[in-house]
């Protein structure tokens, strides 16, 4: 239906001749996006109940909290990283479906 809507419609020649462009933009984000995110989940502290494995000791306070501020930017970074990637891929796609290089 989209197709049938978009064929109807003459699209300036400079939409049509930055489409290809668009999609090897945004595929490059999609790339970098997914990169940083495999980078950034490795990176991350795994979250335990707070005992320590060898010496089955409670941590503390101070010992609990040092890393937060790290583990905290790493989650926001991993957050938005992927929203930005979901976006990319959307974007892609929908390209896809305006103009498919005709």
């Amino acid at each position: 239906m989209l197709g049938m809507l978009l064929e109807t419609t003459n699209l300036p020649l400079w939409v049509t001749d930055s489409f290809p462009i668009i999609r090897i933009v945004l595929f490059c984000l999609v790339v970098a996006c997914a990169i940083i995110l495999i980078i950034t989940t490795l990176f991350q502290h795994e979250e335990s109940n707070g005992t320590d494995v060898i010496t089955g000791q409670q941590e503390s306070y101070y010992s609990k909290n040092k890393g937060g501020s790290r583990d905290g930017k790493l989650r926001l970074i991993t957050i938005i990283t992927s929203i930005v990637a979901v976006v990319c891929v959307i974007l892609y796609f929908v390209s896809l479906l305006i103009y498919n290089g005709n």
